[in-house]
């Protein structure tokens, strides 16, 4: 029966879209298409604004232009009727929603989730789901197919549930987490701009809000999905053992993060030395603490593990580090003259703090000479410490060469038994 119905409404659509009066709605529409960019494009303006969710990175792909167009379109609709059969504004009006609630969907996960690849996936999944429902739209098939869904029902205590009623809460669901995930998005950013030292606390804030919104607009799809608050207790209740029993390590890590950042232990930008890897903290979620090498490499530290082990903060005090290299000179060399000077070349080298300046101390009397230990201090640690000790120990052999100086090196005696 629906597939004869199909036929029909596709071949009564086929039919009105080959009426002459179709070029005037097309003309139409493409007036409401083109008032529609001129709009984006004003309000843009000339300097792009990438990651927007209004706008996109171009002008046509954000959530802006599809808003448009259709409330244009429903205009035009609204203005050509008893002027025109009207065909294709039919067509156009579910085109536009569904372009409008993929785009919605898609910004908002790219700007919520920026680095995730399940948002792809999930991208394919909705886009399909939208483009179905509405060329189910276009041919008068979908109020047959939901009335069909709401006969299939069951009862779960004293209410009775249908398939139309779960698709209906998925869908309100899914907005209201859309809409929860794009304020939080909007506010996250609002916070995190501009900030500097307190970058840890208004990322704890952001977190926080993000977590009350979507807990927020949760209750609100459940209860316009119909389903009785009442019973979240029990779920409340098998959630808590749940945690009790396999997701102790998943809450720990939740409960360290807020715990780090509100203590501001470790914060972002700080340079930690955690389980033999070293490296500055780049960002701080509610699960993991993101810290990245100076040679690239990147380490994912649950944060459990950030509160419960030994944690080295090269930069929670101060943002200066004493680095030490070392150097023979030979036995009779003049330490009293020498010394001095070595401190003088170590503080012409740059990136090495005058204050506290450096200094030259006789650290051992090695088999083979005189093992002096210089110390220097840096406050930009995060530009490497391998390269500023490079610096200094070419600043090192070139003054020993000039004054004339040794660097002994191991001699052995072999004797030949007579």
């Amino acid at each position: 029966m629906i597939h004869a119905l199909s036929a029909d409404e596709f071949g009564r659509l086929v039919a009105s879209l080959t009426r002459p009066s179709v070029l005037g709605e097309a003309a139409a529409l493409a007036a409401c298409l083109a008032g529609a960019w001129l709009l984006v494009r004003l309000l843009r303006g000339r300097e792009p604004k990438p990651g927007s969710i209004w706008f996109g990175d171009g002008v046509i792909d954000g959530v802006l232009f599809p808003v448009a167009a259709l409330a244009l379109a429903l205009a035009a609709r609204w203005g050509l009727q008893g002027v025109l059969p009207l065909a294709l504004m039919h067509v156009a009006v579910p085109v536009l929603v569904a372009l409008l609630a993929i785009r919605l969907t898609v910004r908002v996960l790219h700007r919520a989730f920026p680095h995730s690849s399940f948002v792809r996936a999930v991208e394919r999944w909705v886009s399909w789901l939208v483009w179905i429902a509405g060329v189910l739209w276009i041919l008068g098939l979908l109020p047959l197919m939901l009335a069909e869904l709401d006969a299939i029902q069951w009862k779960i205590g004293s209410t009775r549930v249908s398939v139309r009623n779960l698709l209906e809460g998925l869908v309100a669901a899914v907005v209201v987490l859309m809409l929860a995930l794009w304020v939080s998005a909007a506010l996250e950013a609002r916070l995190l701009a501009g900030a500097t030292d307190n970058l840890s606390l208004r990322k704890m804030a952001a977190n926080a809000l993000r977590a009350l919104l979507l807990f927020v607009g949760l209750m609100f799809a459940l209860s316009a999905a119909g389903i009785d608050l009442t019973a979240l207790g029990v779920l409340g209740g098998a959630l808590g053992v749940g945690i009790g029993l396999g997701l102790q390590k998943l809450a720990a890590n939740y409960v360290s993060g807020f715990v780090i950042l509100a203590e501001r232990s470790v914060r972002i930008g700080d340079m930690v030395r955690v389980d033999n890897f070293e490296g500055r903290v780049t960002d701080i979620t509610t699960r993991y603490t993101l810290i990245r090498a100076l040679n690239g490499r990147e380490a994912i530290v649950p944060n459990e593990m950030m509160v419960t082990q030994r944690v080295e903060n090269n930069t929670l005090a101060d943002a200066k580090m004493a680095l030490t290299t070392v150097v023979q000179v030979a036995y009779g060399t003049d330490l009293a003259a020498m010394m001095p000077r070595l401190a003088a070349a170590v503080a012409a080298v740059p990136r090495v703090l005058d204050d506290p300046g450096p200094g030259v101390q006789l650290s051992a009397f090695a088999a083979d000479g005189l093992e002096l230990t210089v110390v220097f201090w840096i406050a930009d640690a995060d530009k490497g410490t391998g390269n500023v000790r490079s610096d200094v120990n070419l600043a090192l052999l070139r003054l020993l060469d000039e004054a004339g100086v040794e660097i002994p090196y191991p001699q052995r005696v072999l004797r030949r038994a007579s």
